[in-house]
């Protein structure tokens, strides 16, 4: 039976990238080594960290702009941190608008004030802030593109003169934007990109060096750029199966071919929620993510039922996260408009039988 994985993360991949990077794990490049086992020195490898770098500035249209892209390690997790000690030396803007917003707080506090411009914490975030004042002299504003836990997403980004930094961990190039209005992006390979175990992080040079503290060389964007992301040994296999997906979607026809897709499978899902007597969007209709939709169940005892139901039809990963309960459908994009139909089709069977 063929499985449906609307799993969160790590995600769901395109087949012929899972085969290729099988054929490489054997044999790469007809070297008879595996890529597990090369140097990442090795001229072959050097050559997939520059295709990956080139590939995402390529996709991201900033080519000729003064950005650099890196392969770093660490997850987003290590970003919360690096952004702060790289960027923050008096005061930044943080718009809170969900559990990985929180956390990215956290870290910066650890080097300087940070000004919560405005949240949505009020409602556990089902909604993205709109109207808030971002006050001057920033030294950057720090914004979360998408919330993987609680299914919102920004539309519209603000105008500021501070440079604008953002978490695209879950919905990098899976949308078209002018991401020349980024100073820096950053996001973990394993939403959309590549498995878990590296992060791409996209940064305008000219931004870098204006901190007065001395940064370690491991955390120091400088640094991982002269060393073209290989200042320590790189994840290889990470980086290499990120290189196969940038290169799979710009074959597709790039960022916009695939947003077209991704409207197509959040209609389709946002349709069936709105219009079930059964269901119950969680995340304000206005802020819905296009990667993560969030629905509860309208009956719990119900719940059992359609629990079988998805297991019958081979769909994987669909349980919501423990802050808001009921279901939550990533749909990255590798996701398929078929699984999509086939969920929905469940849902729709469920609503005859309630």
């Amino acid at each position: 039976m063929k499985k449906h994985n609307f799993s969160a993360g790590p995600c769901i991949l395109p087949q012929e990238v899972f085969l290729k990077a099988s054929e490489a794990v054997m044999d790469f490049n007809g070297s008879g080594l595996s890529l597990l086992e090369i140097s990442h020195r090795s001229k072959d490898f050097v050559e997939v960290m520059e295709t990956a770098r080139s590939l995402a500035i390529e996709l991201l249209g900033l080519e000729g702009k003064g950005y650099k892209a890196l392969f770093l390690q660490g997850g987003a997790s290590m970003e919360f941190l690096m952004v702060a000690y790289n960027l923050l030396e008096s005061k930044a803007g943080y718009l809170n608008t969900g559990t990985w917003s929180d956390k990215s707080i956290k870290e910066a506090k650890l080097f300087g004030e940070v000004l919560e411009v405005g949240s949505s914490k009020d409602e556990n975030f089902k909604y993205i802030p709109k109207g808030y004042t971002i006050p001057e002299g920033l030294d950057y504003l720090h914004l979360t593109s998408n919330n993987t836990i609680f299914g919102t997403q920004i539309k519209k980004f603000p105008n500021t003169d501070a440079p604008l930094v953002c978490d695209m961990s879950s919905d990098i190039f899976s949308r078209q934007l002018d991401f020349s209005q980024f100073d820096l992006i950053y996001a973990g390979a394993q939403k959309n990109m590549g498995p878990a175990g590296t992060t791409l992080v996209v940064v305008k040079e000219e931004i870098l060096g204006k901190v007065s503290r001395q940064i370690p060389s491991m955390l120091d964007y400088k640094v991982h750029i002269s060393k073209d992301s290989m200042f320590n040994t790189p994840a290889v296999f990470p980086v290499y199966v990120s290189m196969l997906t940038l290169q799979w979607l710009k074959d597709l026809g790039g960022i916009a071919a695939i947003e077209e897709i991704n409207e197509k499978k959040a209609r389709l899902l946002y349709s069936e929620v709105d219009l079930s007597p059964v269901f119950d969007g969680y995340a304000n209709k206005e802020d819905r993510s296009t990667m993560n939709a969030t629905f509860n169940i309208s009956d719990d005892k119900l719940k059992d039922t359609f629990d079988a139901m998805l297991k019958e039809a081979g769909i994987n990963g669909l349980n919501g996260h423990r802050s808001v309960g009921g279901y939550r459908a990533s749909m990255y994009n590798a996701m398929s408009l078929e699984s999509v139909g086939v969920l929905v089709d469940v849902m729709s069977e469920m609503e005859r039988k309630g």
